[in-house]
């Protein structure tokens, strides 16, 4: 495994890490989640990423068990929740002081923990005054709840007027994104934010690297039984996958399905492989529904070094419809 350092902390994260999103108590109990977790951290995964919406706590519920069930060494773990929707009541979703706070408190009694290393603010919240957010969070990691915090799906302004904020008023700024990057959802971690690498120093613990099992090619012939697109609670993904936007992927797909096997590897790992080689990635967050899945995924950074200027270059030319370079693999 490599670990990588998250932006411009001290702290170490595995470039593959674990992620419990869509799987954790919905396609697995405790049992189940911690066969896939021990395959995870036998490869050498130190981070493991969940959150108070994910089966609405269950998921933290099922992760925490699992924690207790491996004893594992707590300080080998880098472990996060991220908040926003924690529930039905008014109060309960939000980056306001009260459910950050709150909700912290709550995660952490779900996943039996006395802090989580990192916390991110899920979505940024357009009701609450930010420099609100920003001492709330200061105050959960002065309480020792947390170690570094985050945001997700947050714009570059945003995150820079939350830095500005922080050091402005002698706080602790946010350390990390969290946002979605695979090839076919790019604009943001390598345009938006390009600035905030040098400037701040931003890490980013990215998540759907496989385009929701898009890039993994299990599409390719329609939606099989079980997987994520044919779950009721995830429609709006068999609505984009149906549309002519989805239509358009899935030929990009098949057409690169033969340079990953050029490389002798899945269309998976080159996907992974792709996206550990932008060195402004602090980790790769997978999931998986069994742990065969896991095995074969942390093999993606086996691969990286396949990954020569030329197949990128072949890879771009099917993304962006351009006719592909004639250089060889092997040249």
């Amino acid at each position: 495994m490599e670990y990588r350092y998250l932006g411009k902390s001290g702290l170490k994260v595995s470039a593959l890490s674990f992620g419990s999103w869509v799987t954790f108590g919905t396609q697995m109990d405790v049992d189940f989640a911690l066969s896939c977790m021990k395959a995870a951290y036998d490869a050498g995964v130190n981070f493991f990423d969940n959150a108070e919406v994910y089966a609405n706590g269950q998921s933290e519920e099922i992760m925490g068990h699992v924690f207790k069930k491996a004893g594992w060494k707590r300080s080998d773990l880098v472990i996060s929740t991220k908040l926003f929707w924690g529930g039905p009541g008014p109060n309960d979703r939000g980056l306001s002081r009260k459910h950050i706070v709150e909700g912290t408190d709550a995660a952490l009694k779900r996943m039996q923990l006395d802090y989580v290393d990192l916390i991110f603010c899920h979505r940024p919240d357009l009701h609450t005054p930010l420099e609100e957010t920003v001492r709330a969070m200061n105050h959960v990691i002065n309480q020792g709840k947390a170690l570094y915090w985050g945001t997700s799906e947050w714009s570059a302004d945003q995150i820079r007027e939350a830095t500005y904020i922080a050091r402005r008023e002698h706080l602790i700024a946010p350390t990390m994104e969290q946002p979605e990057y695979n090839m076919f959802h790019r604009e943001r971690v390598e345009k938006e934010y390009a600035s905030l690498y040098h400037e701040h120093g931003l890490g980013t613990t990215i998540w759907s690297p496989l385009a929701s099992g898009l890039l993994t090619g299990k599409y390719n012939q329609g939606i099989p039984a079980g997987s994520r697109m044919s779950l009721d609670n995830f429609s709006w993904l068999r609505s984009k996958l149906e549309s002519e936007e989805g239509r358009q992927r899935l030929e990009k797909v098949q057409a690169l399905a033969p340079l990953a096997s050029e490389l002798g590897i899945s269309l998976a790992q080159m996907a992974l492989a792709w996206c550990l080689k932008n060195p402004y990635v602090s980790t790769v967050i997978t999931g998986a529904s069994k742990p065969e899945q896991v095995v074969e995924n942390m093999k993606a950074l086996d691969h990286v070094a396949l990954l020569t200027p030329d197949v990128l270059a072949k890879i771009e030319a099917v993304l962006q419809n351009r006719p592909q370079p004639d250089q060889d693999f092997r040249g």
